[in-house]
């Protein structure tokens, strides 16, 4: 069977390791970490990120990336996206000449405001395609009904990849527009932490509805702006993703949301956190292109004064609802 090999043991990273190895792939699950990789090896536990599963042997685990990439035909990348460029910089002599990358890391970069498929792009001649949608892993590992997007401007490794991802529970659609999907799965994580600041100000359902619907738009409005599809943000990893993150506590943006409006400093937050919440620096990343695509973020730019300004929350709710009236929609 093909040989697949995971970069990234978070719980997402792990989950599809364990996905990809039901169908009895050889999966090799690169750790950053030597004390993490011997923990696994000897529990086939990950008790870090993802405790809730037993991986099977079918699973190598190892830190080396001569080991894990040299003879992999295909390459899932789940380091988060502030990581990526560091970690396949230094990965890339031991990539096989044909392998396939798939990005599973939501995220924009800070400085450049690249998305990941770019950035690995940017030293890699590699095709890249994008697998992103509601997906969170604590509930694909219970083998809970799950659907997801598989974007890639190449017609035939998408259906490849089609059919590699797809597992009985877990539903893979493919698409052409890799932009608008890595764009939906990064914004919504700043929509995350306004909906989570909303919740535990204790603003309501109605509140909520509204930041999605109107996150909605600024995620759609910048997408279109910077050469995405419309389309692409009215599906899994637009509003599939963004209502998922938006509506539970096992999104980890929604927690620092949450957080933030029980009066916690980020710096406090973050240092309790183990895993990466992808929205604290993709909010500074979406902040930067709305200036330079001149698109109004709202939602975005107050996300991004309480992250980075130590603004009020509940002022920047009340700055957010006294802005100038305005029709719903317009051109």
């Amino acid at each position: 069977m093909s040989y697949i090999t995971v970069m990234g043991a978070g719980s997402w990273g792990t989950a599809l390791a364990w996905l990809l190895s039901s169908k009895g792939y050889d999966i090799t699950l690169w750790v950053h970490g030597k004390n993490l990789v011997d923990e696994i090896r000897k529990t086939r536990i990950n008790n870090v990120y993802l405790p809730d599963i037993t991986l099977p042997h079918n699973i190598r685990i190892t830190n080396s990336f001569s080991d894990a990439l040299t003879k992999a035909r295909y390459t899932v990348n789940a380091v988060p996206a502030q990581y990526t460029r560091s970690v396949f910089k230094e990965a890339l002599p031991y990539i096989d000449g044909e392998t396939i990358i798939v990005s599973v890391s939501k995220g924009i970069e800070r400085r450049t405001l690249l998305t990941v498929s770019f950035i690995l792009k940017e030293f890699s001649h590699h095709p890249v395609a994008v697998l992103s949608g509601p997906s969170f892993a604590k509930e694909v590992i219970k083998k809970l009904p799950t659907a997801v997007t598989l974007a890639t401007e190449d017609k035939n490794i998408g259906l490849l990849l089609q059919e590699i991802f797809n597992v009985n529970n877990f539903r893979v659609y493919t698409h052409n527009d890799v932009l608008g999907a890595e764009l939906g799965g990064a914004l919504k994580n700043v929509m995350a932490i306004a909906a989570g600041i909303s919740d535990s100000l204790s603003l309501g359902n109605n509140a909520r509805a509204t930041l999605i619907t109107r996150g909605l738009v600024e995620m759609t409005r910048l997408g279109v702006a910077m050469g995405a599809k419309e389309r692409t943000f009215s599906g899994l990893s637009g509003i599939g993703d963004l209502v998922l993150t938006c509506s539970s506590p096992l999104s980890r943006n929604y927690t620092v949301g949450v957080k933030l409006g029980q009066g916690f400093k980020l710096k406090e937050i973050l240092t309790q956190m183990r895993s990466v919440a992808e929205g604290v620096a993709t909010s500074e990343s979406a902040y930067e292109l709305s200036k330079k695509y001149n698109i109004e973020m709202p939602i975005v730019e107050q996300v991004f004064r309480v992250l980075y300004e130590d603004k009020n929350p509940a002022l920047a709710v009340r700055d957010l609802m006294e802005r100038s009236l305005k029709p719903e929609f317009y051109e």
